[in-house]
This record gives C-alpha cells, sequence and structure tokens, in this order.
C-alpha cells in the first residue's frame, strides 16, 4: 500500500478551483478514495495502482490551470519484497 499525498496550487482558502476539483476526480476514477483537507489531500492505493494515480493527479491538476504540484509517496508497512 503507497501513501500518495498531493498539494495543487494555487492555493484559494475555502474555494478549491478546477485545478484541484479535477485532480480529485481524476484519482476517484481510478478507484482511490481521497481524503481532502484544508492544505493537502491523500489516498491510500496499491503498489501496483500508484503511478497511475499519481499520473492522473498531474496532468489533471495542470491541465486546469495548477501552477504547481507537490507529490509525496510513500510505501506503507515495510518493504515489497
Amino acid at each position: 500500500m503507497v501513501l500518495l499525498e498531493f498539494t495543487i496550487e494555487p492555493f484559494v482558502d475555502g474555494a478549491p478551483g478546477p485545478h484541484v476539483t479535477a485532480a480529485v476526480e481524476a484519482a476517484e476514477a481510478l478507484g482511490a478514495a481521497i481524503e481532502f483537507g484544508p492544505f493537502g489531500s491523500a489516498c491510500r492505493v496499491a503498489v501496483e495502482r500508484a503511478a497511475a494515480v499519481a499520473g492522473a493527479v498531474i496532468q489533471a491538476a495542470l491541465s486546469n490551470g495548477a501552477t504547481h504540484v507537490s507529490l509525496h509517496a510513500e510505501q506503507l508497512g515495510g518493504s515489497r519484497g
């Protein structure tokens, strides 16, 4: 399992723009359950799906006006053998 955390800018307090909502929708379309936060969002996905979800988030965000996307990926539960 991989934890993907992402922050998409520009940031507007309380009013996520289409660059944010499109990224969330893209991840959800791939089956990711998004934990939407005020400064960033996160999801947990299988290792095999992490690259596809991360790529979809970045593509959707940048295609909809994002100026910056920060993405953090962390493998949970130890290393995979």
